[in-house]
């Protein structure tokens, strides 16, 4: 569309307005936005062909969909759902790590002695249950939000229980990879342990950014919950 002579084209203006109001994944936004935008186009163009000046026109597909303000709260429901169920999917992937290392952690070729290197085994050891528990909330969350999304309503706290959950998995992660890299450098077998080291870090900077912005999004209002 080409713009007013007046003004910027209000539909980029409006497109613009909603992109900065709204959070989460970035294709399931874009997706979003894109739908939206489709829509207003399609609408507007429609009044076009029926003899209303373009600007006008705009102006009544607005009216017809409702202001950004109006759409905010419905579609930003959508994306941190969204967001939850990419963080879910994030801890649920990665969690099972922390299992892997409890073993490798405590496998006797990595017979450790000194308070604390046997420290750092332990450490691993029992941030294998934090694992465990945060992988069955991510599966269940997923669960809940995807295929059981239409039978059960979906609690309306659940996009800030997966943000902690991801955030408790995230600090797991940091803690086991110190705690690993203070036991590979004792260990007579470093290798193994240093490379569990190397992908218990990759892994929480996968989790601990999804569940940052998991935060973010639980903490902005939407319809059908009170702003938090």
């Amino acid at each position: 569309m080409n713009a007013s002579a007046t003004g910027a084209d209000p539909l980029a203006e409006y497109v613009a307005d909603l992109d900065a109001a709204l959070h989460g994944p970035t294709r399931a936004k874009a997706r979003l936005i894109e739908e939206i935008r489709g829509g207003l186009a399609d609408t507007a163009d429609a009044h076009v062909e029926q003899g209303v000046p373009r600007r006008d026109a705009i102006g009544a597909a607005v009216r017809e969909f409702g202001t950004v303000g109006e759409l905010v709260p419905s579609c930003q429901r959508e994306l941190t759902l969204a967001q939850a169920r990419h963080t879910a999917r994030a801890v649920a992937l990665t969690a099972p790590f922390l299992v892997a290392c409890r073993y490798l952690a405590g496998s006797p070729d990595h017979d450790l002695t000194g308070l604390i290197p046997r420290t750092a085994q332990l450490l691993a050891l029992h941030l294998a249950g934090v694992a465990i528990a945060a992988t069955l909330l991510a599966a269940g969350t997923l669960a809940v939000t995807g295929t059981l999304a239409r039978r059960l309503p979906t609690p309306p706290r659940l996009p800030l229980v997966v943000a902690w959950t991801g955030t408790t998995a995230g600090i797991a992660m940091a803690v086991t990879t110190l705690a690993l890299a203070t036991a590979s450098a004792l260990a007579t077998n470093w290798p193994l342990l240093a490379f569990a080291g190397a992908l218990a870090a990759a892994c929480h900077a996968v989790v601990a950014t999804s569940a940052r912005a998991c935060r973010r999004c639980a903490r902005l209002p939407v319809s059908g919950a009170p702003a938090r």
